[in-house]
């Protein structure tokens, strides 16, 4: 950008009269005004700039990016760089613009740009926090799910962890730490460290029993936090406490069956049921080798924006599979009911996650989903009982934690105890 001050006098007269006039002025005045004052006074309008090309970005009125959006956020960070180092705002400002432009690198596939913005963004943060002395760090976990979703699980586990530890001590009082406690466990998980996966899932369970005991929060989400444990446990070997974390889900399912919750709460247990969700399911939804996978404890809106479009674009490709392997299923079940029970289980949590994160009433968009899938694990059962039974038990729970979503609490004790049943846990 071009600060020498040899910009002409009317322009810069008519650019001070836009911002001066009473009446209101589009967006698009106001950056075309900041352009042409910001080449004389830097100090005083490029952070003006850099805000105002950013909102430009995006038309409110419209509801949607405007067709230059990307060239917009560059131009926004453009400007933000040139802020004087010395100016203590340069930092924040620049964080903004750096955010804003590294989403619209997503949304256009250009992944390893938006990456590296994320990692200068987390730069600033680590500079900021260093000189306010606070623990948490802003951009790790912009960071994180950037890097998870490369594949890169190892460096996404140290910064969730990081994230975690600065958080942990302030508890749950904000609302963010259970969040932030799925994202790390999913993290670990994937980066192929079980243990300390397993003993964050403890963490989690322990906080939502307390939150729930002290009617801080909802008992569904102590008994989502409890089914999705006590899964992780089975996936490593650890049936005995599987069965234990079961038996307390059973109880707490039996009392809300009974009860209800304790208090009415609004409604966000449904979005940490859909995490733990593709959390549960992550290991039987195969991406393709080349293709970049959500981060599986992340809620939909933290991914980046191609790698929504990509995996909840895939919903009718699926179902189309799924049809077809179905007939295949029926003349060949020992060659395909298999795997048509996995491939109808990925469609099921796409399609909850993708629902839920649209509508409150996604229980009539999925309920058929979760019945089918109930129905072909049954055949799987009979057809190959060693195997098949515990494929059962694993899709009962997930319509009992469906019915327990959509607070069809009868429905879903009826499942859990079927579960149980299959899984010779039952009382």
């Amino acid at each position: 950008m071009n600060h020498s001050g040899k910009v002409d006098q009317d322009d810069i007269m008519r650019a001070r009269n836009v911002l001066l006039a009473s009446g209101r002025r589009t967006p698009r005045e106001e950056v075309d005004a900041y352009r042409v004052l910001s080449q004389v006074s830097p100090a005083a309008y490029l952070p003006r700039l850099a805000r105002a090309l950013q909102d430009l970005s995006y038309d409110t009125g419209a509801g949607k990016w405007h067709l230059s959006a990307l060239a917009l956020c560059e131009e926004a960070v453009a400007a933000a760089r040139c802020i004087d180092r010395a100016e203590p705002a340069r930092a924040s400002v620049l964080y903004q613009a750096l955010d804003s432009c590294q989403r619209q690198l997503y949304m256009a596939g250009r992944r390893a740009e938006g990456l590296t913005m994320r990692a200068e963004m987390l730069t600033i943060g680590r500079a900021q926090a260093e000189v306010s002395a606070d623990p948490v760090v802003k951009g790790l976990r912009e960071w994180a799910t950037g890097l998870s979703e490369e594949g890169r699980y190892a460096e996404a586990a140290d910064a969730m962890t990081e994230l975690v530890t600065a958080i942990l001590p302030d508890g749950p009082a904000s609302g963010a730490l259970a969040w932030s406690l799925l994202e790390w466990i999913a993290a670990l998980h994937d980066a192929g460290r079980p243990s300390e996966a397993l003993t964050a899932f403890e963490k989690l369970v322990n906080m939502e029993a307390a939150e729930a005991a002290n009617d801080r929060g909802p008992m569904a989400c102590h008994l989502y936090s409890l089914i999705g444990y006590a899964q992780m446990l089975d996936t490593h070997g650890r049936s005995q406490q599987a069965a234990l974390a079961r038996q307390e889900a059973l109880a707490l399912l039996t009392e809300l069956a009974d009860t209800g919750e304790r208090k009415s709460w609004s409604g966000y247990q449904a979005s940490f049921w859909a995490v733990l969700l593709t959390i549960s399911s992550a290991e039987s939804d195969r991406p393709a080798p080349d293709e970049p996978r959500p981060p599986s404890g992340a809620a939909p809106m933290q991914w980046s924006p191609d790698v929504t479009r990509r995996y909840f674009g895939s919903l009718q490709a699926l179902r189309e599979e799924v049809d077809s392997l179905a007939a295949r299923a029926i003349e060949d079940p020992d060659r395909h009911l298999g795997e048509l029970v996995r491939l109808h289980r990925v469609l099921t949590v796409r399609s909850a996650v993708y629902w839920e994160n649209r509508t409150h009433r996604f229980a009539e968009r999925v309920r058929s989903l979760f019945d089918d899938g109930v129905g072909l694990a049954g055949r799987l059962s009979q057809h190959d009982p060693a195997g098949g039974t515990r494929t059962l038990a694993r899709i009962l729970i997930d319509r009992s934690t469906f019915h327990t979503a959509a607070r069809e609490f009868g429905p879903a004790l009826d499942d859990f105890r079927q579960a149980l049943n299959c899984l010779g846990e039952a009382n």
